[in-house]
């Protein structure tokens, strides 16, 4: 039975996607049941190289999308609110469903900042008990929603409701298709609620509230600090500023399994990616200082 995994990211975010992608298939004994669905923004040839390099070394199956490609995430991601951070590429999950082919009817999506350690075969053995999608609660989803003194969007978000952090979600397609997660988001776009929440991740849990089967906290493990590293997880989420690809001084000491995230990503690539973030660094502090 094939896994399927899906990873969205940039041109600017190949390195990390790899390393995801990579630890995956370091930790799964049925490597050769993964099919690994890359929702990209176009990339340099040199860097699509790099992520095709890893069936040198698992039996593993790719399947691309350039979504600069697609008419539909391009009007999404000129018009919905823009994740400065994390750039609009973040509403391409919602279209999973309508990315993917018929024959897939579950699938994995990772955000490229985690570094998984257990079999993901978990998630394809798993009862969904009739739930669409399954996930873990967020910590600070409170904070998320209710903002500054929990009291915004009040309308919108109980507190009291469980929130779940969407950089880990197991779907079942037919159910995400029949939520209409795309025409949801038309909708809440339409009456101004688009505007006001946090991006796509706000929308699902308005769509899938009370449909999601909540999983242990290690399977998304946020803001993976060094104190995580002798509590077992399975799937690391580094949701903070500092992130196991840092190279400043100091950076790596907080962030859990940093060493060997390197290792996963490969020091060649992991040094390669360091001159490409500086490179982008100087640059903007050039353009800024005109």
């Amino acid at each position: 039975m094939a896994m399927h995994v899906a990873l969205t990211f940039d041109d600017n975010f190949w390195a990390p996607a790899y390393a995801t992608m990579r630890s995956v298939c370091l930790f799964s004994h049925r490597r050769q049941e993964l099919v690994f669905h890359l929702c990209h923004r176009t990339l340099t040839v040199e860097h699509r190289a790099d992520l095709e390099r890893i069936r040198e070394e698992f039996p593993v199956e790719l399947r691309w999308y350039d979504l600069d490609q697609s008419a539909m995430f391009q009007d999404i991601a000129k018009r919905m609110p823009e994740n400065k951070r994390l750039s609009n590429i973040v509403y391409a999950r919602l279209m999973i469903d309508r990315l993917v082919a018929p024959d897939v009817e579950r699938i994995l999506y990772l955000d490229c900042d985690m570094l998984v350690r257990e079999d993901v075969a978990f998630f394809f053995n798993l009862d969904l008990e009739g739930n669409s999608i399954a996930a873990v609660r967020d910590s600070i989803g409170a904070l998320i929603t209710g903002r500054r003194d929990l009291k915004e969007n009040r309308d919108i978000f109980d507190p009291a409701d469980y929130y779940f952090n969407a950089g880990m979600v197991f779907i079942d397609i037919a159910k995400w298709r029949e939520a209409d997660v795309i025409g949801r988001m038309e909708e809440a776009y339409a009456s101004g609620i688009m505007q006001r929440i946090y991006y796509d991740q706000d929308l699902l849990n308005l769509v899938f509230k009370g449909k999601w089967l909540k999983l242990p906290w290690r399977w998304n493990v946020i803001d993976a600090r060094h104190a995580h590293d002798g509590v077992d997880p399975a799937i690391l989420h580094y949701t903070a500023e500092r992130k196991p690809w840092g190279v400043l001084a100091g950076m790596l000491q907080s962030v859990a399994f940093a060493r060997f995230y390197r290792h996963v990503m490969t020091n060649e690539l992991f040094y390669r990616f360091a001159r490409h973030r500086w490179k982008r660094w100087w640059l903007k502090k050039l353009r800024l200082g005109r």
